[in-house]
């Protein structure tokens, strides 16, 4: 682990104004969960005034690698509450349908799924790498979609959607961009907007874009859901680079921190819950020299956030004035 620090280090100190560090890893293995979550929490030592950005692969919903996935998964969940600024949950799942149902890929591959994915991250990073009307970076970013600390578990997307290799054939106007990128096949983790609700959302689009129309979209969608949380205003945020992506006029990230996203962890926690009850495959991780209590502490800690999300998707303006307004009488009590 000293070994990789100092890689991580070395390239720190060659940076004129490091804006954070971004992992890409997964939860259902042992090398992505356990050794990728303890470089995070040596680099939050390290580092605790920068940004740490995850990119997570989460264990999917039909398609299991390992048996032991559930464990994994919890373990790192638990380590990325505490320790990540903001986690782009993905799902092989998903990225798979886009492919089949989407992209109309017969046989997908491991390279078009990295394709999905790397358009994403791209995405992510576009303003930090090239000049724009409006720009965002990493903490900028954090800002405005974490309401609170635990909440950072965001479903990114991608619109418009292309294999690798292939031409935009026609060029879509902003209001196809934005309707494609809300829409819940556009997204990259196996749970569905629609079943929760928007706390915070960004758009970043690349390319020669009008800002004023962009924005009015924008706001158009936000004023006339119902999936967006009433109490949080001007939750939705836009940044636009005028750089499009190679074979693209035109394009959007969307990074949305919906509640839906509890659906994933309590598929997980149930899976966790069924096999801890039994102690299934736990001698492999005492006998590495953990504790029973580690995994109770975890799995209460996902729980938590589950419920979490929960609270906040079923909140409304008037239950938080009149929260505000107990809170106001019992200090002048």
């Amino acid at each position: 682990m000293e070994s990789v620090m100092d890689v991580v280090r070395k390239e720190a100190e060659s940076c004129d104004c490091l804006q954070g560090f971004q992992l890409t890893h997964s939860l259902g293995g042992g090398t992505g969960s356990g050794m990728g979550t303890l470089l995070l929490s040596k680099i939050q030592e390290e580092y605790p005034d920068r940004i740490i950005n995850t990119f997570s692969i989460l264990p999917s919903p039909r398609v299991s690698d390992t048996v032991v996935e559930p464990y994994n998964a919890t373990l790192s969940v638990h380590q990325l509450i505490e320790n990540a600024d903001e986690t782009f949950c993905i799902d092989n799942e998903a990225l798979y349908d886009i492919c089949s149902r989407t992209l109309k890929l017969p046989t997908p591959t491991y390279g078009d799924l990295n394709h999905l994915v790397s358009a994403t991250m791209s995405g992510v990073t576009t303003c930090l790498r090239f000049p724009g009307q409006l720009n965002a970076d990493l903490r900028k970013l954090a800002v405005n979609m974490v309401p609170f600390p635990r909440l950072h578990f965001f479903m990114p997307g991608f619109a418009p959607l292309t294999s690798r290799g292939s031409q935009q054939y026609r060029a879509l106007t902003v209001a196809e961009l934005i309707q494609q990128m809300f829409d819940a096949r556009n997204m990259m983790a196996a749970c569905d907007p629609r079943h929760g609700r928007y706390l915070t959302a960004d758009a970043i689009f690349r390319g020669r874009m009008p800002m004023r129309e962009g924005d009015e979209q924008m706001f158009n969608i936000q004023n006339n859901s119902s999936y967006f949380a009433d109490w949080l205003p001007h939750n939705v945020k836009t940044a636009v680079c005028d750089i499009p992506p190679r074979g693209l006029k035109m394009s959007a990230t969307f990074i949305g921190n919906n509640t839906a996203i509890q659906e994933l962890f309590k598929r997980v926690s149930e899976q966790f819950t069924a096999m801890f009850r039994g102690k299934a495959f736990l001698h492999w991780y005492t006998g590495e020299g953990m504790d029973e209590m580690e995994f109770t502490e975890a799995e209460s800690n996902m729980n938590y956030l589950v419920s979490e999300y929960r609270q906040y998707q079923d909140a409304t303006a008037e239950e938080e004035e009149f929260e505000e307004y107990a809170e106001e009488e019992e200090d002048a009590a």
